[in-house]
């Protein structure tokens, strides 16, 4: 059985005194032995982060591909580890749709964080526009194709996120996470090989909250959550941690 991944990503928020939050998702993440739960803050916070709750796994929100050179503000996966990192996302939506980041990009970063010690979570996902245009599974295919690297077990995540859920509020249907969850499963085996592909988790994104997450989380092939805004607060987060716990 995969256990669960509640993975928080802060984005661009977050403030010194924002790690007074992390007590209490700490202290429910301690009560839910069953389910693994991380918080990814801005890389400014991750070294205080991993001192102040040495229990919960701390994560960043990007690398770079390379160990070191001259790359003016970026950081490398490295770094990341010797700060207290031990897991990093990579081709977010956002990133792939501000930065103009690439498959081949992404596969780059996830290379060098499974090289560092870290475990990376491949971001994947379509726009409305694609979805609306019946091409929802064939991209999230091709970018998994380009994206995943060659690696399975507990150094690799999958997030699929449609970028019009992040932050609206809309997800998709139960039927449609389950018919896409399934198409991620299935190009995994066929990338790694099914013993290998079966140990990946797959975490669902875009605006899971408590609300909605037992049923989100009941859906097979969804192995837990990358959550975004409702990752912000102990309050909102917490009752997601529960709703995997069980």
């Amino acid at each position: 059985m995969r256990r669960r991944l509640i993975a928080g990503n802060w984005k661009m928020n977050g403030s010194r005194e924002s790690l007074a939050e992390l007590d209490g998702i700490a202290a429910a993440a301690g009560a839910a032995p069953g389910v693994d739960v991380a918080i990814c803050p801005p890389f400014t916070l991750i070294e205080r982060a991993a001192a102040r709750t040495p229990t919960l796994p701390i994560g960043a929100q990007d690398c770079h591909s390379a160990p070191k050179g001259a790359h003016t503000g970026c950081v490398s996966a490295g770094m990341l580890a010797e700060a207290g990192a031990r897991l990093v996302i990579v081709g977010h939506s956002e990133r792939r749709a501000a930065q103009g980041e690439t498959d081949a990009q992404v596969k780059a970063k996830a290379e060098a964080a499974i090289a560092a010690g870290l475990t990376a979570i491949v971001c994947v996902g379509e726009t409305e526009e694609q979805r609306e245009a019946g091409e929802a599974e064939a991209v999230v295919s091709a970018q998994l194709r380009g994206s995943v690297p060659v690696a399975g077990g507990d150094v690799l995540v999958v997030a699929y996120e449609p970028v019009w859920a992040i932050g609206t509020g809309r997800i998709p249907s139960l039927e449609d996470v389950r018919v896409m969850h399934l198409e991620v499963r299935a190009v995994l085996s066929d990338l790694l090989g099914a013993d290998r592909a079966e140990a990946v988790r797959i975490l669902y994104g875009g605006s899971m909250n408590a609300a909605n997450a037992a049923d989100l989380l009941a859906v097979p092939n969804v192995d837990g959550g990358l959550i975004g805004g409702a990752s912000l607060t102990a309050a909102a987060f917490v009752p997601i941690i529960e709703a995997a716990a069980g």
